[in-house]
């Protein structure tokens, strides 16, 4: 496959990086989304919940399926296209750029360290799209929780109602409340995500066989890999900025990480890693599946 160089197939290559970046995350929150739900619970209010199942099953007997388990759905469908559309252009862009530094022929033709450099740097833009809209989405999922804690009664709020109460009340710097715990989490996780999942695809290539070509479920193999990698390295810092993000507070990240750990000890930083666990093998196996072969299908489509 020659991609086309110039400017021209740049954008082209990038539209549909991004393109594909978008229907990967669709896939991924229909997949995922009631054990994310139950992950942001968990982490927010542990207190309240036995475990996984209990979670599970007491927000389906309260809320139902589409209220409750699928809370915050429309906001994590944005926040993921958001995402991944972001980050899926800017790792294409970015793995041009580590080619450029490091003096290599080609993408394909990339180390996993150098693909993981790529992914890291990738993740520090998609950041600024994914904290306001993950905002959103963490408060509708916690909104019960957040209410109960407060007794007022729980209202139906639609995720544009609430950007715009928030945006009235906190301004713009109240949407990209917990951007830097965003950072700091999506960074070195994007670096292990984008790895695992490049050095998965190498380890499952035959000898002389593109990683390309591995083949549908390989793909999924390496995408959930890449996934269980991610989500163990960030998971500490996804609960302090579930927190931070459901506080409605300007808060330091390490000072709520160290109050985590005085008031509830480290474990607690991993409340909710198993539902997480479970939900990110078939929802990355999905984003990868779908980002990778609806690439190969536009390139197809609209010649290289």
């Amino acid at each position: 496959m020659s991609h086309s160089s110039g400017s021209g197939g740049n954008l082209k290559s990038g539209l549909i990086d991004f393109t594909a970046g978008s229907l990967g995350g669709v896939a991924v929150v229909y997949v995922g989304q009631p054990l994310d739900t139950v992950k942001v619970k968990m982490q927010t209010f542990p207190h309240l919940y036995k475990g996984m199942y209990d979670c599970l099953r007491q927000t389906f007997r309260n809320d139902g399926i589409i209220r409750g388990l699928y809370a915050g759905t429309t906001p994590a469908i944005m926040a993921n296209v958001a995402e991944n559309s972001v980050l899926f252009a800017a790792y294409g862009y970015c793995q041009k750029f580590v080619c450029h530094v490091t003096g290599t022929e080609s993408v394909e033709q990339l180390s996993t360290l150098s693909n993981a450099t790529a992914g890291f740097l990738a993740s520090f833009f998609s950041s600024f799209t994914l904290c306001p809209t993950e905002l959103i989405k963490c408060q509708l999922q916690a909104m019960r929780e957040v209410n109960v804690q407060g007794s007022q009664t729980v209202a139906k709020v639609t995720p544009l109602q609430l950007t715009q109460q928030i945006f009235k009340q906190y301004g713009i710097q109240g949407l990209f409340r917990g951007l830097v715990p965003t950072i700091m989490r999506e960074m070195p996780g994007y670096f292990f995500f984008f790895g695992g999942y490049e050095g998965t695809r190498e380890l499952l290539a035959k000898p002389g066989q593109s990683k390309e070509d591995i083949g549908f479920f390989k793909t999924m193999v390496a995408g959930a890999v890449g996934g269980l990698v991610l989500w163990t390295v960030i998971f500490p810092s996804d609960v302090i900025k579930s927190r931070v993000q459901i506080s409605n507070k300007s808060q330091k990240f390490l000072t709520v990480g160290l109050e985590i750990i005085q008031k509830e000890g480290a474990l607690a930083l991993y409340n909710g890693l198993k539902p997480t666990l479970v939900r990110t093998i078939p929802a990355t196996a999905a984003l990868f599946v779908v980002y990778e072969y609806s690439k190969k299908f536009m390139h197809q489509s609209f010649g290289d």
